[in-house]
């Protein structure tokens, strides 16, 4: 990790390689996240339907799914789902590249793979992870929206009036916020078991199971702590 931040410096140079990176974590995710949002929206809005009715009116639907999707669900549900094929994808091709020796070829050859392979990976997953956390955000705020209109019964003038009514921008940051230290944690965890697999094909089996089961669990704690840090310290006066 140490040596991946090291290299950042050299970011600008390797801009090419990392824009590439970002177009694969961004439009290979791009279906997955769709579908997930989509559902995620309206599937919160019949939850919250269930256990709001006869307490609370339905003019509070709107906040309640807006601040569900851009506090919890959208950040951590798309770094989870995201994160896994990043995770898979990282580990793979990394992991497949150490057994068969490319790694060190290129240290023979004077070419960090550090700094040529493992930094482009981490910084496009973490600019990009926020970037489809925003998408994600939208969609499934359309998708809670429709889901309430269509199959619930609430009014489009309701769903729209609660949406407004508590929206705090310390919400949509605490979120982003999130997403940048997922895209990181994912971003390591999928280098870290690629450049330490070993064994062959069976080890690379290995290498990308313990990246996806490594960046769920570390996303899991690290959204615990972070709640705590941003809205019990950060945001709790605003």
């Amino acid at each position: 990790m140490c040596r991946t931040l090291f290299h950042l410096r050299s970011a600008w140079r390797m801009r090419t390689e990392i824009i590439e990176q970002m177009r694969v974590v961004a439009v290979g995710s791009l279906p997955l996240v769709i579908v997930t949002s989509v559902f995620v929206g309206a599937v919160t809005a019949v939850q919250a339907v269930y256990q709001m009715q006869a307490y609370v009116p339905m003019k509070f639907l709107g906040t309640v799914i807006s601040k569900s999707v851009f506090i919890e669900l959208g950040p951590v549900l798309m770094a989870l789902v995201v994160g896994s094929r990043l995770c898979a994808n990282y580990a793979a091709e990394l992991g497949t590249m150490k057994v068969t020796e490319q790694l060190d070829a290129m240290n023979i050859m004077a070419i960090d793979p550090v700094r040529y392979l493992a930094m482009p990976r981490f910084v496009a997953a973490v600019l990009m992870i926020p970037v489809i956390t925003i998408f994600c955000d939208a969609i499934a705020i359309f998708g809670g929206y429709v889901a309430s209109v269509v199959t619930l019964d609430v009014t489009s003038t309701t769903f729209i009036e609660g949406l407004r009514m508590f929206y705090k921008s310390s919400d949509l940051l605490g979120g982003l916020a999130k997403s940048f230290i997922f895209g990181g944690i994912i971003a390591m965890s999928g280098i870290f078991f690629g450049f330490n697999t070993e064994g062959g094909a069976e080890g690379v089996g290995q290498s990308v199971m313990q990246s996806v089961v490594g960046s769920c669990l570390s996303i899991l704690v690290a959204d615990y702590l972070l709640a705590i840090i941003l809205f019990q310290i950060l945001f709790k006066s605003s």
